[in-house]
């Protein structure tokens, strides 16, 4: 049976957005298909222009610096506390002074605690990383809350799953925000190989995966030098980025791969104040020479024999299976449908990895929206759904981080180089978390949103007979709420 218009609008919401706001079921009703497509149109869409972001490279020298700053204030403070115990000890010496005589005008009391200057100040030059991390953290959840139905945005978080970094490896987390803006972004409706080339070579990615210290065993510095090859970055985008597990490749890909992107590294932010930070390959680093990666011989060509490779990666028909498949399940079931993921790999070879035409292939099958809804919203997209519910936008980002920790999904911090898992029994033990997180949110916002009125902009046109009366009959505004939240049609993409 077909569903009415505003259901069939509710629906593409929380399948293939970010949840219903306020009047955005009334706006896509006459064409929900249409509306998602058409934001894919939009100039600029995914990215963000926000004037405070820095470029990756600006975040990660005023990190270098802030980090300076920081050590010099500690070895400062360190030096004047050795100098009031000196001063102390020497004080608490025997002298030739009678007991009346008075104390001198700067001495101190005896028990008196040393001022610690470091309490006292900050260091006035860079930023802190973690200060650059929650300013990008605050720019992802506003485009999140303002995005009209968050198809663009659910984009974004899922190529940025699919090549994730995490910033917890040190050096990444000043940069993690904008690995996203640079990298996945500029790139979230463009061409996959052009994505794939500008991931693996950002310095976020470099740094995550080792390949910024990875040396070729018979480069310059390979010979001079203890350090030598790292096949992290190598396995990584032919197992997870490319390819697929257990696919085309062999180990020997692996290792060749490997010696082919030795050499592509980061300027240090310590050594280069202009260009530190930034992208660049140094061929002291790289292992010259043909080398052979899945079948096909690459001649010598330094920094382009690694984009060659990477360019062939992005047309191969396993890599045109494995995206299509996982983006299936992203948005459909944990076990798509075998002719959609037939159809939007073929979509993907024939366009030559146009990830806007991937994404209005699976607008445009029937498949995608005949399916149930079964699969359990991930802890960030549930968290955003709630607040454009109820219309809230916070100032402080904080809280919202420290929920998405709670429940298992911390921005930007994956628990490996494979993402956050993306089926249905990952999620399902923290429910009960989200309950207790439901009841917070329902406790502080049920003032200004009522139940009834979010129930009906955001479910009301599927919730079935039983959700009806379990949020009708709650005892309280906070306690409707709550249910709501944590509701199967709510949960559930």
């Amino acid at each position: 049976m077909a569903l009415d218009p505003k259901a069939q609008a509710t629906f593409a919401l929380h399948r293939f957005g970010l949840g219903p706001r306020t009047g955005s079921v009334a706006a896509i009703a006459s064409d929900p298909r249409g509306a998602l497509i058409a934001e894919l149109d939009r100039a600029g869409a995914g990215r963000l222009t926000t004037a405070e972001l820095m470029t990756s490279s600006a975040a990660a020298r005023a990190a270098v610096e802030f980090q300076i700053a920081q050590r010099q204030l500690r070895r400062e403070a360190n030096g004047k506390n050795a100098q009031q115990k000196n001063a102390q000890a020497k004080a608490m010496q025997p002298t030739e002074a009678p007991p009346s005589a008075a104390p001198q005008e700067n001495a101190q009391p005896q028990n008196a605690q040393p001022q610690n200057p470091q309490r006292r100040q900050r260091p006035t030059v860079g930023t802190a990383p973690q200060e650059l991390y929650l300013t990008e953290a605050k720019a992802r959840l506003d485009a999140a809350l303002a995005a009209d139905t968050g198809f663009t945005e659910r984009l974004v978080w899922f190529w940025s799953n699919h090549f994730c970094v995490s910033a917890d490896k040190g050096g990444v987390r000043p940069i993690a925000g904008a690995f996203e803006r640079e990298a996945i972004r500029a790139n979230v409706l463009g061409r996959f190989g052009d994505m794939l080339l500008a991931v693996e070579s950002h310095p976020a990615m470099l740094i995550y995966l080792d390949n910024a210290r990875s040396v070729g065993p018979n480069s310059p510095a390979g010979r001079n030098r203890r350090r030598g090859l790292n096949e992290n970055l190598a396995r990584e985008i032919l197992e997870l980025h490319t390819l697929g597990v257990r696919s085309v490749y062999t180990q020997d890909d692996v290792t060749s791969f490997a010696k082919v992107i030795t050499g592509w590294t980061v300027v240090p932010p310590r050594q280069d104040p202009e260009r530190g930070g930034t992208f660049t390959f140094n061929p002291r680093m790289h292992e010259a020479g043909p080398k052979t990666v899945i079948g096909t011989r690459y001649e010598a060509g330094g920094v382009e024999q690694g984009r060659r490779v990477l360019a062939d990666l992005a047309r191969h028909p396993a890599t045109a299976k494995h995206i299509a498949r996982k983006f299936a399940r992203h948005f459909i079931a944990d076990e798509p449908s075998p002719a959609l993921t037939e159809r939007l790999s073929k979509r993907f070879l024939d366009t030559g990895g146009d990830l806007k035409e991937l994404a209005r292939t699976l607008i445009a099958s029937d498949e995608a929206w005949s399916a149930p809804r079964m699969r359990i919203k991930r802890p960030a997209e549930w968290i955003v759904g709630s607040l454009r519910a109820i219309g809230a936008n916070p100032p402080d980002v904080r809280p919202l981080l420290q929920a998405q920790n709670l429940l298992g999904e911390p921005l930007w911090r994956p628990p490996a180089p494979n993402g956050f898992a993306d089926d249905n029994a990952t999620w399902l033990d923290g429910l009960s978390q989200r309950l207790d997180l439901a009841n917070q949110l329902a406790r502080r916002n049920a003032g200004d949103a009522d139940p009834m009125a979010v129930f009906g902009e955001t479910i009301a046109p599927i919730a079935s007979e039983e959700t009806r009366r379990t949020i009708a009959g709650a005892e309280s505004r906070p306690q409707a709420l709550a249910l709501l939240f944590m509701s199967p049609e709510f949960q559930r993409r």
